[in-house]
């Protein structure tokens, strides 16, 4: 029997650099309320959510993530060419192939990149950044670029109260790298697929064939409305508060680390009543730092946690080298926590 040769890459990975992108539009609440019969104060009540940004023409998937790219790149302080492999974690681009991220890499300037994307709803960023670390230690890549990026405008039903002031477009990068030291933990990670009809896509894409059209949901306007994101959403609530917050400790215990450990909980900004619950449940310290860029940019699914990473940094309220709790969690049901430094 032959023997195949093994690849010896680096000891541990590490985020090296961090950048974000938020479309120029600022959707408040009130132009929420013009479809749909509730109020400001509920709305900050139930989700904690302020404003959104909503993408235009121009600022299209791949757009939004080469801006992300590009500022997390020069973080990093290497070069496009260096950038081994593109991972993009989307539920939002829209064309069934090629992947997204083959355009990224190529109009960034990688030479020749290995590149796809990943479905993974809100965890995929985590999905992501696991699949990073493991090629960078298997010698496969030296740098990964780890993109989470979405235009959920596009799946919102504006008319569903219970979704339609939820969701937010934007992206944000990471870029993965070498380390003589573990700088990210192991991933507890997984799938509850008996609850995935808890959070889906109302309708699948080939009720559009011809013939069909007469089936699909309209609106009042009488248009046929296009596939949008639902939930229900106390099913939600009750697996993310209780189910995610053992999730999270999980990965702290599998870091070898203590809540008292942490600098900083950066949990995917789906709703910050979720994030109070994740909170109490794990008993953070008040030292702490809890990401809640949830407020003024909605939920992002796979971009929310490092577009709120970035904006922890950039405000000062988090620093480089400190040490966060990330986890990731939603449709599928799927899950992803891990413990790492910050950048």
């Amino acid at each position: 029997m032959s023997k195949i040769k093994a690849r010896k890459g680096a000891p541990y990975a590490r985020i090296l650099g961090v950048g974000g992108y938020r479309p120029v539009r600022v959707v408040p609440n009130e132009v929420i309320l013009e479809r749909i019969d509730s109020s400001d104060e509920w709305i900050r009540s139930r989700s904690g959510i302020e404003t959104r940004h909503w993408a235009n023409d121009e600022e299209t998937v791949a757009a939004m993530s080469i801006e992300a790219s590009g500022k997390a790149i020069a973080d990093a302080g290497i070069g496009a060419e260096q950038i081994g492999a593109v991972v993009v974690a989307t539920v939002s681009h829209f064309s069934q192939t090629p992947a997204v991220a083959t355009e990224i890499a190529d109009r960034l300037g990688t030479a020749k990149a290995a590149a796809f994307d990943v479905s993974a709803g809100c965890a995929g960023f985590g999905y992501g950044l696991t699949l990073a670390k493991g090629m960078i230690v298997d010698g496969s890549a030296e740098y990964v670029l780890v993109i989470g990026v979405e235009r959920l405008s596009d799946l919102t039903d504006l008319e569903d109260r219970a979704t339609a002031f939820l969701f937010g477009d934007g992206a944000g990068a990471v870029v993965v790298g070498p380390s003589e030291e573990p700088h990210i933990g192991p991933t507890v990670w997984g799938s509850e697929g008996d609850k995935s009809h808890t959070i889906k896509q109302t309708v699948p894409w080939d009720r559009f064939r011809v013939g069909d059209l007469s089936q699909l949901p309209v609106d009042s306007r009488g248009e046929v409305k296009f596939p949008a994101l639902t939930q229900e959403g106390q099913a939600v609530f009750r697996w993310a508060v209780f189910e995610m917050a053992k999730v999270a400790k999980e990965a702290l215990d599998a870091s070898g680390l203590t809540a008292d450990d942490l600098d900083v909980f950066i949990p995917h900004q789906a709703n910050e009543r979720i994030i109070d619950s994740m909170v109490k449940t794990l008993k953070l310290p008040e030292h702490v730092t809890v990401a809640r860029d949830v407020r003024t940019t909605g939920n992002t699914s796979a971009a929310s946690i490092p577009l709120a990473m970035e904006r922890l940094l950039a405000t000062g309220e988090a620093k480089s080298g400190d040490t966060a709790l990330v986890i990731g969690f939603g449709a599928g049901l799927v899950y992803a926590a891990t413990v790492v430094t910050l950048p």
